[in-house]
């Protein structure tokens, strides 16, 4: 996220939630939370577990505490994940563990269970017969909470039609089934409600019907819950994805993985936008990027060097794309002439990234796309640059006024990110030669004409996700830069003092590991893509 960039009119417009609102959504979760716990007690009394009269009650129940405390050891190879049940099973008795999605009872001597692990779900039916199952377990079956844990043990059969609400085109006879984990017995989020897409409660509304929508706070609220849909699971497994191959790039290009502190001394990044705290009687900062300690390490001498962690803002923005936490993907390199050459690494970068995401990721993809319909995204191989006064240009040729030396709101990087796409066939390119006035202090000024910075943009979908620039490595023009930007000296003195021991050209850049995943999914908002988000009016759960 670039540290140039200020809340304009237009992200302004996009504030989501009032204070007054944000209490009284948490008023209803505690509410809710009460009731669910005198539910749970009444669940809890009436002891639906096990007939004790029933000869067959060993085969089903909830699973003692004493035997859930690591008791015994198990042989793991004992389970079969319900990704791996197919027709090669048939007749063979498996052992799965997974969610108890949904309980459908059918009469007294009948229950079917979807049992759900990661995107996979397998039809389980449990059906009273002699000697096997028992009518109790049919009713324990039928008790049982959704989302629960349960383990099942039965034979897998191939029905004659096919199965319409799992994905294993298989079914299992069960035989035994255990619970070890009881969900409460309303939870506050339905599933189904939020897996649900907005063009399914679209087509209903337009049907004269009305379905659920879980907006966007609730689902912030009981987060556990809804990071359980396809979807979600989908997000993050590209999340991971994303900063896996961000990390085996780098270290195939001769890069090293540091790990900076996020408790420093004075401002990283200028501005207003820093969390300031008390570090033992001395003030201190969180972290706003690890942009001076990535740099001391060029110093250093480490020649090539990334990181991934946490990085502070605290900016009062409520919009689709701003966060106060959010986790940095920063890297620093030294160079021999250039800041192309650091551009030359974010191009092969990224697009490697695109290719692994949709080599690898399919599955996915394909989930979070269920939910929340888009596009793949455009990119070329060799990815489009443009300097910033082309780009302004653009953006006059169609009757955007632009200050010559200002920044793009948000509405001006939409706008270019369509003409861009309209020219050019791409949603990835590079914006470069900003004007220094909207670069932070550190940022190398163009030699043939100081107002503009040897300083890049990156943008996904109209939306920028990369700042990167040449650095400042001359400790005298480092101190007027922090000066004029309102930087305390004496608070980065061990910074400055870096490079009064020799240091070579160096550039780099920081991004978003969220804004990365929204842009390239076609997300709305980033809180999407924050696993538990922090932003001015949140930081709980």
């Amino acid at each position: 996220m670039s540290s140039s960039e200020s809340q304009d009119p237009a992200a302004a417009s996009e504030v989501q939630l009032s204070k007054k609102a944000a209490k009284k959504e948490a008023a209803k979760a505690d509410k809710l939370r009460r009731r669910q716990e005198i539910a749970a007690a009444s669940a809890a009394t009436a002891n639906l577990s096990v007939d004790e009269d029933d000869p067959l009650a060993a085969n089903y129940g909830d699973v003692p505490l004493v035997e859930l405390q690591s008791k015994t050891p198990a042989n793991v190879d004992d389970w079969t994940p319900v990704e791996a049940l197919g027709v090669a099973l048939e007749n063979k008795t498996v052992l799965i563990r997974g969610t108890a999605q949904t309980i459908r009872p059918v009469g007294k001597k009948m229950a079917f269970l979807v049992i759900r692990d990661d995107y996979f779900t397998v039809q389980c039916l449990v059906q009273a017969q002699p000697d096997t199952v028992s009518p109790q377990m049919v009713k324990f079956a039928a008790s049982l909470n959704r989302e629960s844990i349960v383990d099942v043990e039965g034979v897998v059969t191939i029905p004659t039609a096919p199965i319409k609400g799992a994905t294993q085109q298989v079914e299992i006879q069960v035989r035994k089934l255990h619970c070890i984990s009881r969900a409460m017995p309303t939870l506050p989020i339905n599933l189904d409600d939020a897996a649900r897409s907005e063009i399914e409660i679209e087509k209903a509304i337009q049907a004269g019907e009305q379905l659920v929508r879980v907006n966007q706070d609730t689902r912030l609220n009981f987060r556990v819950l809804d990071l359980r849909t396809p979807a979600n699971q989908g997000i993050f497994s590209v999340q991971s994805h994303v900063s896996n191959a961000f990390r085996q790039f780098l270290l195939s290009e001769g890069f090293r993985e540091i790990h900076t502190p996020k408790l420093i001394a004075g401002s990283s990044e200028g501005g207003a936008s820093v969390f300031r705290l008390d570090y033992k009687g001395q003030p201190a900062c969180l972290a706003q990027s690890p942009q001076l300690h990535k740099q001391m390490c060029i110093c250093a001498r480490f020649g090539r060097v990334f990181e991934i962690g946490p990085v502070f803002r605290a900016e009062d923005s409520y919009t689709h794309r701003h966060l106060c936490e959010f986790t940095g993907l920063d890297l620093e390199m030294e160079i021999k002439k250039h800041y192309f050459e650091v551009m030359d690494v974010v191009d092969r970068l990224f697009v490697a990234m695109f290719d692994s995401l949709n080599q690898h990721c399919k599955k996915d993809l394909e989930a979070i796309g269920s939910q929340y319909p888009f596009e793949p995204l455009k990119y070329l191989r060799n990815t489009l640059r443009l300097t910033y006064e082309e780009g302004i240009q653009m953006l006059k040729d169609v009757g955007v006024e632009i200050e010559p030396f200002g920044d793009l709101n948000t509405e001006a990087e939409r706008k270019l990110g369509q003409l861009v796409l309209e020219k050019y066939g791409t949603e990835f390119y590079m914006l470069h030669r900003y004007p220094l006035a909207v670069r932070p202090f550190y940022t190398m000024p163009c030699y043939d004409n100081p107002a503009y910075s040897n300083s890049f943009d990156v943008f996904i979908r109209g939306e920028e996700i990369i700042s990167g620039a040449q650095r400042v490595h001359v400790p005298e023009l480092l101190e007027q830069r922090a000066a004029a930007c309102g930087i305390d000296v004496k608070t980065i003195s061990t910074y400055i003092d870096a490079f009064r021991y020799g240091a070579p050209l160096h550039g780099g850049f920081g991004v978003g590991l969220e804004r990365v995943v929204m842009l390239f999914c076609g997300l709305n908002n980033i809180r999407k893509t924050s696993l538990f988000p922090r932003d001015p009016l949140r930081i709980a759960p």
